[in-house]
């Protein structure tokens, strides 16, 4: 019987396909499901074989963490080198956009607390 392996939904396409290819790699034998036309389905890795279950998880472990101490890693060398984007960089891109944004956000919550603050 087929045991679900890895959730694909909000996933990124490089990490997707990076776990594809660890999977191949270390002979794991799996299927893809896919969300399906309104996207009400779950996306995810299966693995065809049961017994191959504890080394496929550890195999994925071991990835993400080597994964997520690599995006971490660029993302402070991003910061340090100043190419990450702030509210400030949205602010300079688009001022009247982001003013705009802003009191749009600022009008829904004065209307969702006027009720709750007013005596």
């Amino acid at each position: 019987m087929s045991k679900l392996l890895f959730k694909m939904r909000y996933v990124p396409d490089d990490e997707a396909q990076e776990v594809r290819e660890l999977l191949d790699s270390n002979e794991i034998e799996f299927f893809e499901t896919f969300a399906g036309n309104w996207g009400i389905s779950l996306p995810a890795l299966w693995l065809k074989n049961d017994d191959q279950y504890d080394f496929a998880q550890q195999v994925l472990n071991d990835y993400q963490e080597e994964r997520t101490a690599r995006v971490k890693e660029e993302y402070e060398l991003s910061r340090q080198r100043g190419e990450t984007r702030t509210m400030w960089h949205s602010f300079l891109d688009n001022p009247i956009r982001f003013i705009v944004y802003v009191g749009l956000a600022g009008l829904v919550l004065f209307l969702s607390l006027r009720l709750f603050l007013s005596l």
